[in-house]
């Protein structure tokens, strides 16, 4: 799967890792809860997906059913790394100094962070 994803296909992707697999009908319901979109655009989309290899597509019952060719860690993960080399120079600190330097943080998200931390460096 490519690194880059358009927020369109993102939407799709959060869809499907919210409901589960699912086919075009319910992917498209449930994107318009939140705006309207038309249900050929949510079908085009999905079908290039799968082309470009995004997707995977169950064609054994009458109803097309779709779900996302990898795991949400290892799509999340891929962008994340392209976002951090794009914008960061590679570097994960930069972009945790951005994160935690403009605002108020809360000690349980300090207290997690820490932890986290004394994980890493006792590997």
């Amino acid at each position: 799967m490519k690194n880059e994803l358009t927020k369109a296909e993102l939407e799709i992707l959060r869809t499907l890792w919210k409901l589960g697999a699912s086919t075009v009908r319910q992917v498209n319901d449930e994107i318009n809860n939140e705006r309207e979109v038309n249900y050929t655009s949510t079908l085009k989309l999905m079908q290039i997906m799968h082309e470009k290899g995004i997707l995977k597509r169950d064609t054994s019952q009458m109803k097309h059913v779709y779900s996302p060719a990898e795991a949400e860690d290892k799509i999340k993960g891929n962008l994340l790394k392209n976002f951090v080399n794009t914008v960061y120079d590679g570097s994960p600190s930069k972009l945790v100094m951005q994160l935690m330097g403009g605002k108020k943080n809360s000690k349980e998200d300090l207290d997690a962070i820490r932890e986290m931390l004394r994980k890493l460096d006792g590997k």
